[in-house]
């Protein structure tokens, strides 16, 4: 990053060379300029590429809705399972629009400095916000009390069915 231009980091799911290796793996796209230049990274976490992760590999999608370029549009559902269109288009955007996404999202961009701060981690995960829901629950005591009403109820209707088999 200090010698070169580090343009984007693109995430790949573990499995994406099975049978060979299952591990989860990272392109990097340099620009070579041997004077730096890295001001903004982009990242992208590519969740599917068309194709199975399992051992067999087999597609997900009809060929012609397979690969960057497919022949057809895909549909949200189709895009789930192949994101290269979407990584194509994003990566084109990575110095205008692209600048602009939360880190929640698919795609974003990190400053270099926060990444030098990181010791030069170029994991994803080390940048991706995850935002959780929160989650509200019913009282223990609440639960409870709603169980023993079943039991009662429960407790009723097998003493109405013993009472009809005599």
């Amino acid at each position: 990053m200090e010698d070169q231009k580090l343009d984007a980091v693109i995430k790949l799911p573990g499995g994406v060379f099975k049978p060979y290796a299952g591990v989860s793996t990272a392109i990097l796209v340099f620009t070579k300029t041997n004077s730096g230049g890295t001001d903004v990274v982009w990242f992208y976490d590519v969740a599917a590429d068309g194709w199975s992760l399992d051992d067999k590999r087999q597609p997900l999608l009809p060929d012609d809705k397979l690969g960057p370029t497919p022949g057809v549009p895909l549909t949200e559902a189709e895009q789930g399972k192949n994101n290269l269109p979407d990584l194509l288009i994003r990566c084109n955007q990575r110095t205008g629009a692209e600048r602009e996404r939360p880190r929640t999202a698919q795609s974003f961009c990190v400053p270099k400095a926060d990444i030098a701060a990181q010791g030069y981690d170029l994991s994803l995960n080390r940048y991706k916000e995850v935002v959780h829901e929160a989650i509200e629950h019913r009282p223990p005591k609440e639960i409870l009390a709603e169980l023993v009403k079943l039991e009662e109820e429960i407790q009723r209707g097998m003493k109405e069915l013993g009472g009809m088999l005599g």
